[in-house]
């Protein structure tokens, strides 16, 4: 069982895995380094714990100390029971949904792994956003699809803002990070994959025509909002689809289009 610690100093040394969660590039530098990631609210939170992630500590509000009972009392990590506002100095925000846990990460497949038992699988490319991370893995674990990779410069789906956004979706999706982009295109053409680059460019095959639901395994590539995919990245895929629209509207929101997408991909697949 954890202890519950009071704690009513911000400058405490055991608080330190969530000083400053508003400090993106702080964060971006930490948490990887330090091998944790946040999870906020009770759902993501025992996302986490079901997903196999060991919880180094957990930070409460007063009044979410009962609704957590039963984590508390199974695993043996620090609780340290705040005050809302001493939570937010220590935080840089309000923390709306009380909870918050520190997690320990665990090491990256290697995405030669990831690709043996998969037939769907989707590519990001310099996709910087973690608000659209965190809706693509959302997607993704949503619409049946069987991995992630990411460019080497996507951002870290462990993020707290990816986390939130996703529901602990990324916790239900294997991901990998390819070490060179595009080179690293290659290993997924190799293990059978026929690629395809989401794009909304004209001479793009509509992606009904195209029909990936048909083709035995598919590796979609999506690009960063506002660029979309680089030009190295179009010459590297195998086809181009695009999806089609109207009203003079020439492109969506990449997590809009990942969602459309993925259907298509995944269409009359069962879901698990």
């Amino acid at each position: 069982m954890a202890d519950l610690i009071t704690v009513d100093d911000p400058d405490d040394p055991r608080l330190r895995d969530y000083t400053g969660l508003t400090d993106v590039e702080l964060r971006r530098r930490r948490e990887p380094a330090e091998g944790l990631f946040i999870a906020e609210g009770e759902k993501v939170i025992r996302r986490a714990r079901q997903a196999g992630y060991e919880m180094r500590s957990m930070l409460l509000s007063a009044k979410w100390v009962d609704v957590m009972r039963d984590v508390i009392e199974d695993v043996p990590a620090p609780v340290y029971a705040v005050s809302p506002d001493l939570a937010e100095r220590v935080t840089g925000y309000h923390v709306h949904r009380g909870a918050l846990a520190s997690m320990q990460r665990k090491p990256l497949p290697e995405a030669e792994q990831l690709l043996e038992g998969a037939r769907r699988v989707a590519i990001m490319e310099s996709v910087n956003d973690h608000t659209n991370i965190g809706a693509i893995f959302r997607s993704a674990a949503a619409l049946g699809m069987d991995a992630v990779l990411l460019s080497p410069d996507c951002a870290d789906p462990l993020y707290r803002r990816s986390v939130k956004v996703s529901m602990g979706a990324v916790f239900s999706v294997p991901y990998a990070r390819l070490e060179t982009w595009p080179r690293g295109l290659e290993a997924v053409r190799h293990s059978g994959f026929k690629i395809l680059a989401l794009t909304p460019d004209e001479k793009a095959t509509s992606i009904d025509d195209a029909a990936p639901h048909r083709i035995e395994r598919v590796a979609l590539m999506l690009g960063a909002e506002g660029d979309g995919l680089s030009v190295q990245a179009l010459m590297a895929a195998d086809e181009w689809v695009r999806i089609p629209m109207a009203h003079g509207v020439d492109s969506l929101n990449v997590g809009a289009a990942a969602a459309v997408a993925f259907y298509a991909v995944t269409a009359g697949r069962p879901q698990g």
